[in-house]
């Protein structure tokens, strides 16, 4: 194809970046459920169907208590929502999931039966990172999924760098880190120097269930299960893995550029 075609073709074409924010979301696919729900009120009492069956031991029952479901451990493989005989736990189909603490991703505890979705930085590092946001990204024991679904978000249809975010090579060329991975114990060391080598202020994001909480490899001895047992975490993502969308979504709540 010569210049002049390809020239052409793309003027055809016109833009393909999606307009999100500014419009509507693209739709998850059919196979993606979304953020799960948890309605505690419909929790039959003595019944604990959901926890056997979770393979991360996401979620917890005891005497009295209504089910406690651990999003940060949860690699939605919906086996919970297929064997509730109330439907208590349920998938809303829903794409953003991000929060900023770690204790915000437990449904069904005091109440909460969605998430508390994440709020902006403070105004000084918002004023810092808003417009303009280098992140080293960190596979510290990832299978790829994750780290493919990162890599969309540079491609023509996301176009990550309109919003002023941008993956670099180094970490003393960043304002953070995005970790991916369960953080196994070869790669402690690794990551604890590329945290160090990031110029403060910093902020770090985990990406996946592994980087929360250690996925399906949670409690394995060469393991740390998850990020915050090596680095201090400002936003968590869930999903194994979060589709791209939720991602997006997630790092612009950090920034405030959402309504």
């Amino acid at each position: 194809m010569s210049a002049h075609q390809t020239i052409l073709h793309r003027l055809r074409h016109g833009c393909q970046t999606m307009a999100y924010p500014a419009g509507p979301p693209p739709a998850l696919p059919d196979r993606h459920g979304g953020a799960l729900r948890v309605e505690a009120a419909k929790c039959a009492e003595g019944c604990a169907a959901c926890v056997p069956v979770c393979p991360t031991q996401a979620i917890a029952r005891t005497p009295g208590n209504p089910v406690a479901l651990d999003l940060g451990k949860c690699i939605f493989c919906a086996a919970c929502v297929e064997v509730c005989p109330t439907k208590a736990i349920t998938q809303t189909s829903k794409h953003p999931m991000a929060v900023r603490r770690r204790e915000d991703l437990i449904l069904g505890k005091a109440g909460e039966e969605e998430l508390r979705l994440a709020g902006a930085l403070d105004e000084k590092l918002k004023k810092l990172f808003g417009r303009s946001l280098r992140l080293r990204q960190v596979s510290a024991g990832g299978c790829n999924a994750c780290e493919a679904d990162v890599n969309v978000l540079g491609t023509i249809g996301w176009d990550l760098s309109r919003f002023g975010i941008q993956f670099v090579a180094s970490p003393r060329h960043a304002d953070g880190l995005l970790i991916t991975g369960c953080v196994s114990r070869n790669m402690e060391l690794a990551l604890k120097k590329t945290y160090a080598a990031v110029p403060a202020p910093k902020i770090v994001i985990a990406v996946g269930a592994c980087a929360i909480a250690g996925g399906p490899f949670i409690g394995h001895p060469q393991i740390l299960n998850g990020a915050v047992s090596v680095v201090p975490v400002d936003l968590f993502i869930p999903g194994c893995p979060p589709h791209p969308l939720t991602i997006l979504d997630g790092l612009l709540r950090l920034l405030g550029r959402l309504g």
